[in-house]
């Protein structure tokens, strides 16, 4: 019969046996061996020299519970294993008949000892590589996903200074634009006034009256739309301002409330006519994120936009006119994540779409309706800058749904976790 005994840790424990009962082998599998005289494997572990024992029934120290269990072996042979002159385990071999070991028998098993301890060494230094090369491997994980959002960052702020550049560039032509406009429309009110008091024939006064009137019509049409770019204007500055890049603890569920009604008054004025139904489903435990603010928002207004065109696009082209369109916008709390869902049951997206839909400068969209970079932005903010999960499901003519999980990140308390 034979045992190996190992150190794990602080501790030995029989790694293998050969030879034993089964009974023995699974009462044994996980008991310690301690370092002492009261069994053969304890005492090869106290020292350096290999034990013999020719009969441990006549052995005044040997005590061990196990021994009939074991099969009632009488003559042991226990050899340590030695690394750097210090234990880490025995082997033993016993007879259940008295008969001592020979000197080339206690020879051959010191040798496969010494190459024992060898194998074990080797495969200790495999393993501590193998943990020490996953530690690295995750470590430039981490450093390549920190850069990757270092990149974003930096890029979304570059193009905060240009939208900023811009915005100001058109501010002031646009101030010219509106002022002179309502001035115009003052100057035409002043111009009937004083025609008013002056005869003129009767057609003439008609096609004066005519031309005045539309005139007016169209400075209150340029008025009504600078003062939408003037708005579109201050939206882009606000949204390049000083500090808009903060990364900060917000409540993801008043962004994505926020989101929705930016979305829907921002399209209202855009298409007459436009109509949809929005439904929420906030988990009120979803709790708060560190992110950037403005930039998730940037990513679910592109989102909710496209829900908004697929939705009313289905309605226009079934020409069905009880079809109502809805877009629905959900949170979940995920515990050390948060999940974000913005769905539609618009045209849905086709599989040959969806291969290449956040490959930048793609669009479905007709000419002049799309740029292409909308979803390609929306999926860098997601993933890159904040190291998070896009995913969608769809049904061609049926729904699309866009799943958006984010890390609750820097493991910062940030709510209730799931049950």
């Amino acid at each position: 019969m034979a045992a190996i005994t190992r150190k794990t840790g602080n501790i030995y424990f029989r790694a293998g046996s050969y030879g034993f009962p089964t009974k023995f082998a699974e009462y044994v599998k996980d008991l310690p061996v301690r370092p002492d005289k009261r069994t053969i494997t304890g005492r090869t572990l106290l020292g350096d020299k290999v034990v013999h024992v020719t009969d441990v029934l006549e052995d005044p120290d040997y005590s061990f519970e196990g021994q009939e269990l074991s099969g009632n072996p009488r003559s042991f042979l226990g050899v340590p294993l030695l690394r750097e002159g210090s234990p880490i385990g025995a082997i033993v071999l016993a007879r259940r008949a008295v008969r001592p070991f020979s000197e080339k028998q206690v020879e051959l098993v010191t040798s496969f000892a010494d190459q024992a301890v060898i194998a074990i060494e080797n495969v200790r230094l495999f393993d501590e590589v193998q943990s020490r090369t996953k530690e690295l491997a995750a470590s430039l994980d981490e450093l390549r996903a920190a850069q990757d959002r270092l990149i974003q960052t930096e890029k979304l702020a570059s193009l905060g200074q240009l939208t900023a550049g811009i915005a100001h560039e058109i501010k002031n032509p646009l101030n010219f634009v509106n002022n002179f406009a309502a001035l115009s429309a003052e100057l035409t009110d002043e111009l009937n006034d004083i025609l008013a008091s002056t005869t003129l024939a009767e057609g003439i006064r008609g096609e004066v009256d005519e031309l005045t009137g539309l005139l007016k019509d169209n400075l209150q049409k340029v008025v009504q739309h600078g003062k939408r770019a003037d708005s579109i204007v201050k939206n882009m500055l606000l949204h390049s301002r000083e500090g808009s890049g903060e990364h900060r603890r917000v409540d993801i569920n008043a962004i994505v409330e926020d989101s929705l009604n930016l979305a829907y008054h921002g399209a209202r004025p855009e298409k007459s006519g436009f109509t949809i139904t929005l439904r929420r489903n906030l988990d009120p435990r979803a709790g708060a994120v560190e992110l950037y603010p403005q930039e998730i928002t940037r990513a679910l207004l592109n989102l909710i936009s496209n829900g908004f065109y697929a939705a009313t696009r289905r309605k226009l082209e079934t020409g069905d006119e009880s079809f109502e369109p809805v877009l629905s916008a959900s949170t979940r709390n995920l515990g050390k994540t948060v999940e974000i869902r913005i769905r539609d049951n618009g045209t849905g997206i086709l599989s040959e779409v969806r291969e290449k839909m956040f490959n930048p400068f793609f669009t479905t969209k007709p000419t002049g309706e799309g740029t292409g970079l909308g979803l390609s932005m929306t999926h860098d903010i997601i993933v890159k800058q904040h190291g998070g999960r896009i995913d969608v499901e769809t049904e061609p003519g049926v729904f699309a749904e866009f799943i958006i999980t984010l890390p609750r990140d820097n493991g910062i308390a940030t709510g209730p976790k799931s049950e």
